[in-house]
This record gives structure tokens, C-alpha cells and sequence, in this order.
């Protein structure tokens, strides 16, 4: 480490000052190791839990709120991470789950295991540049021997997408109820999607599916709704709870008398004036209800406010009513009853009327949800997700938007694999063969990328308390004799087909895996200098206050010490 105070002696001998006092360097090899070193503890941090037999990680946060998964992108979100490289491992998580959704634990150990492997070459006087080289060649040709291998799926095969759908999920909490999920995610999925006609797959937009989570009742619980679920109730206890073939008016005005934007006052000089005043207000909310009940209209969802007055018109008329309706949830109504959403009331007509077979006004748990269900055709839908407590539906709520995504890629990209480590463990002995034909030190920097691949398998095993040695033997050799879909099964313990076990996965995902974990470590192979400087320090309070022991919050870190202490 060096102290940046004065890092250059001029002729005369005087001091060069760069940079402010107290910056810290690192240079060359040193901060090649530190930096390494932070990505390989992240990788080593999500290793155990990945796969079928993977474990699960409790984070705690410093207000003591506690989550149970063993989803890496969680995981790297909840750990507050400081090291700069260590945030570019997070970065990677959380740039695979935003893009496809599934695969964060993978490309975050695949990328520890790519610096792991790169050290070994630097150790040995390889320049980072030719690693670099060789990774970005052995990747682009990994891509190529992936989509070569890859089988076309065709999106209307309903049983093929479960048993993606489910393969995605028998490594979370959920695997268990995988099975009865695993439908829900693909009922939803391709009833939201639509043609596309620019690619051979369809459109899916996941907005359009509305997850709402119920602590309460087991996971088999769980459903899909054709239609939309508010967390709203009815607003008037005289109004009806359930409207059956619902004629549906969508409202983004409110049912109320508006009020001038400008300061302006009424003078009554007498009692009868008042009485008339308040008839006109009346007179004005019933010719709203009224125009309401004359186009047909049973339900009325408003996004904004409802006059008491007018709730009681509409309690009158029979007519189901909610307000402060979400915006989302407006739009999602829209596309699920076809109704359009009407922003003056005037514009009203029977034309712009939803429908719903049922709209119900339910108690789920200790609340009053409102569900309009049995939509013809919605291209929005709900998916309800039970359990046994709060912890368990939260986990529920990140399997299913890992599925979601999976079945969002496969139906965009309709191309698929094995799991279990079978196409990485191809691409690795295909890799070995290809490097042959490269020349110089490139060749090395290959040959390390295909060891790297390697550690999804490896690590599938080692989860599944399997011996290491003896199942990577077994895979090589399987694979050596064109078995390219071998890998482990992991409750079986076991080398078999993968494909023969249903445990499918889209390419897409595995094309990203590849793709973020070698820029990654390709980004951390070409920093040689890290310059950190000095953290500004906190304001201090004000004298002979309460809070300026505080040092501006900074005693905080206290009570952040008393957490720790806590989980000892």
C-alpha cells in the first residue's frame, strides 16, 4: 500500500503532491491479488446454494428484518458489499436477473472461477492482456458450440414449457409444490403474450401479470386469477358484494365536485340559499351516477376520489363501486375486461364498458380484496400466491419471478438445453479440442476458460455431496464418447441424461451466463492501479446537543455493533 502524500521526488527534491493527503494505491500485482480476491469471496459466498441440493442463506439487516433464500441475486442485493470488485460481482447478479432473470448464482461463480483460473496464468508471467484475448475468443466460440447444440422448442407445446418452468424452480424452496407453480407460470406467461412478427417467438410484457402475496393457507393455495386482484374493498357497506356478468366502467376522473383552483368564497346572506347550494351539489353527483347507470355499467373502478353522497347513489342504484385504484392496475384492468379507460366522465358509453363473469368482493387473511375474474381472453392476469407465513411467501414470490422471466425467455427465444452442467461441461471438452489451433499464450488463457466452465458441474456436486473427483472423471468420460447431454443429477446423485430427466433451461439464460461473467473478468483482468481517496468525514453536531455526541449519525455505528453482537 502506498500513502499518495508525496509519491515523486522533482531534482531539487522537492515533493510532488498529486494527490489529496490520506489517498490510498494499490499497483501491479498486489492490486491484481486484492482485487481477485474480493470477487472469489463473493463467489464463494453464493457457491453453496446453488443447485437442487443448494443451501439456503438468512440476511439479516441492520433493522433486523430477516430474509430466507437462496437466490443469488438476493442474496448479493441484501449483503451490503464495500469493495469495489466485490460490487462488480453484485453488478453481475443483478444485471443476469434483470435480463433474463434466472442464472445469478451461476454467472457469479463462473466468473470467480474465470479470475481464479486467470491468476493461476499470472503467476506464471502471462500478461493480463493475453488472457483477456484468449477469454473473448473462448467465449464467442462457446456461444457458437451453445447454439449449435441448442434443440428449437415450439412455444404451443404446453407440456415442454412446464417442464421448464419447473426445472427452474426445483432448486428454491418451492420445489415441492414445482409441479402445481410450474402450471400457474405458464398459463400466465402465454396467455399475456402476443404474436410477434419481427422473430420467430412471441412478445411477452411480464407488467401484465400482477403478483399479489397472502401470508395465510399453504402454497398449494396459490392460483391464477383471469383477471385482476385489487387490495382494495368496496367502498359503501350498502353496495353489493358480488356482481355476477359485470359490466365494468373504468374511471380516471374523479366522482366528486371539483374544486376551483383558484381562492374564491360563496356569500349566503340567507338559509334558503345554503339549502340550494347543497341540492345543486346533490343534483350534480346524481346526474354523474345517472350517466353511469343509463350506459349499463354494474362496476365502477375510479382511480381517484368518490363523494359520499355519490357512493350513496350508486349503493342506490346497485352498482359496485372502488376507488383509489392504482395507475398500473388501471391499465391492467383495461387489458384484462377490454375496457377503456375514460378520462371525462361525459365521454362515457356503453362501448367502453368491460366485461367479467364475476366480480367478488373477498376476505383473504384478515383483508377485503376486490377480484374480477373469468375476463374472455385477458392479456392481463393475477397471480395469487399463498403460504405459511411470511417468509415462505416472499421466497414464493422470488421463485415465481425467476419462472416468470425463464418462460418469458424461452417463449422470446424459443431455443432450449440440458441442465445439470451438460452444456457447459460439452462446451469445455469442445473448447479444449478448438484450442489446438490457436498459437501463443492465447492457447493457455482457452484451455483455463474451459476449466472454468467446468465449475457448475463440479459445483452441482460437491452441493450434492457427491466425491468431486470421481464425478468429474465420470462426466468427462461420457462426454468425451459424444454424450453431450450428461451431467449431474443432483437427487439422484448421479451421472445421467439430463435431457431424458425433463431439467430443461432456455439458452438465452446460459448465452448471458457466458457473456456477463467474461466481461466481468475481463474488466477486472485490466485494472493493474486502484486509487481510492480518502472518505470525507461526517459534519460534527452541534455543541452541547443531544445528537452532536452523535458525531452527524456516526454514532449510529453503534448500535449497528449491537446488531452484530445480536447474531453472535
Amino acid at each position: 500500500m502506498i500513502w499518495l502524500a508525496s509519491i515523486q521526488q522533482t531534482a531539487g527534491g522537492m515533493p510532488v503532491l498529486i494527490l489529496k493527503e490520506g489517498a490510498k494505491e494499490n499497483k501491479g500485482r498486489e492490486a491484481q491479488k486484492n482485487n481477485f480476491n474480493a470477487a472469489k469471496l463473493v463467489s464463494e459466498i453464493i457457491r453453496s446454494s446453488l443447485g437442487p441440493r443448494g443451501m439456503d442463506k438468512m440476511l439479516v439487516d441492520s433493522l433486523g428484518d430477516v430474509t430466507i433464500t437462496n437466490d443469488g441475486a438476493t442474496i448479493l442485493k441484501e449483503i451490503d458489499v464495500q469493495h469495489p470488485a466485490a460490487k462488480m460481482m453484485v453488478e453481475v447478479a443483478k444485471s443476469v436477473d434483470n435480463e433474463v432473470g434466472d442464472g445469478t448464482s451461476s454467472s457469479v461463480i463462473f466468473a470467480g472461477s474465470l479470475l481464479e483460473k486467470a491468476e493461476q496464468l499470472i503467476s506464471k508471467d502471462v500478461h493480463p492482456s493475453a488472457i483477456v484475448d484468449g477469454y473473448t475468443a473462448a467465449a464467442e466460440q462457446s456461444l457458437t458450440i451453445l447454439n449449435k447444440i441448442a434443440i428449437k422448442v415450439d412455444v404451443s407445446d404446453r407440456d415442454t414449457l412446464i417442464k421448464i418452468a419447473k426445472t427452474s424452480m426445483d432448486s428454491k424452496l418451492v420445489s415441492d409444490e414445482s409441479p402445481i407453480l410450474s402450471e400457474i407460470v405458464v398459463d400466465a406467461t402465454t396467455q399475456v403474450s402476443e404474436k410477434n412478427p419481427n422473430i420467430d417467438g412471441l412478445k411477452v410484457d411480464l407488467d401484465n401479470i400482477k403478483v399479489e402475496k397472502k401470508a395465510g393457507g399453504s402454497m398449494r393455495d396459490t392460483s391464477l386469477i383471469r383477471g385482476i386482484v385489487l387490495d382494495k374493498e368496496v367502498v359503501h357497506a350498502g353496495m353489493p358484494k358480488r356482481i355476477e356478468n359485470a359490466k365494468i366502467a373504468l374511471l380516471n376522473s374523479p366522482l366528486e365536485i371539483e374544486k376551483t383552483e383558484m381562492s374564491a368564497e360563496i356569500r349566503i346572506n340567507d338559509p334558503s340559499q345554503m339549502h340550494m347550494f347543497l341540492d345543486e351539489e346533490n343534483r350534480m353527483l346524481k346526474t354523474m351516477v345517472d350517466k353511469i347507470q343509463s350506459i349499463g355499467a354494474n362496476v365502477v373502478l375510479c382511480q381517484k376520489g368518490m363523494d359520499d353522497i355519490a357512493q350513496h347513489y350508486l349503493s342506490k342504484s346497485g352498482i359496485l363501486a372502488v376507488r383509489r385504484v392504482k395507475e398500473s392496475d388501471m391499465f391492467k384492468l383495461s387489458k384484462a375486461t377490454d375496457a377503456r379507460l375514460v378520462n371525462n366522465l361525459d365521454d362515457l358509453s356503453e362501448s367502453d364498458l368491460g366485461t367479467a363473469t364475476l366480480v367478488e368482493e373477498r376476505k383473504v387473511e384478515t383483508d377485503k380484496w376486490v377480484f374480477i375474474e373469468g375476463c374472455k381472453n385477458p392479456k392481463a392476469v393475477t397471480i395469487l400466491i399463498r403460504g405459511g407465513s411470511q417468509r415462505v411467501v416472499d421466497e414464493a414470490d422470488r421463485s415465481l419471478h425467476d419462472a416468470l422471466m425463464v418462460m418469458k425467455d424461452v417463449l422470446e427465444k424459443p431455443s432450449i438445453v440440458a441442465g445439470g452442467g451438460s452444456p457447459e461441461s460439452y462446451i469445455a471438452n469442445e473448447l479444449r479440442q478448438w484450442s489446438g489451433n490457436l498459437e501463443g499464450r492465447a492457447q493457455l488463457a482457452v484451455e483455463k476458460f474451459a476449466d472454468a466452465l467446468e465449475v457448475i458441474p463440479l459445483t452441482l456436486a460437491e452441493n450434492a455431496g457427491m466425491d468431486p473427483i470421481d464425478t468429474m472423471t465420470e462426466l468427462r468420460t461420457k462426454q468425451g464418447k459424444g454424450a453431450k447431454w450428461t451431467g449431474i443429477d443432483v437427487k439422484a446423485t448421479s451421472v445421467s441424461d439430463m435431457y431424458e430427466r425433463n431439467v430443461l433451461e432456455p439458452t438465452a439464460i446460459k448465452e448471458q451466463i457466458i457473456k456477463s461473467a467474461t466481461e466481468t473478468a475481463c474488466m477486472l483482468l485490466r485494472i493493474d492501479d486502484v486509487i481510492a481517496a480518502n472518505k470525507s468525514k461526517m459534519p460534527p453536531g452541534p455543541p452541547g446537543g443531544g445528537m452532536g455526541g452523535m458525531g452527524g449519525m456516526g454514532g449510529m455505528g453503534g448500535m449497528g455493533g449491537m446488531g452484530g453482537m445480536d447474531m453472535d
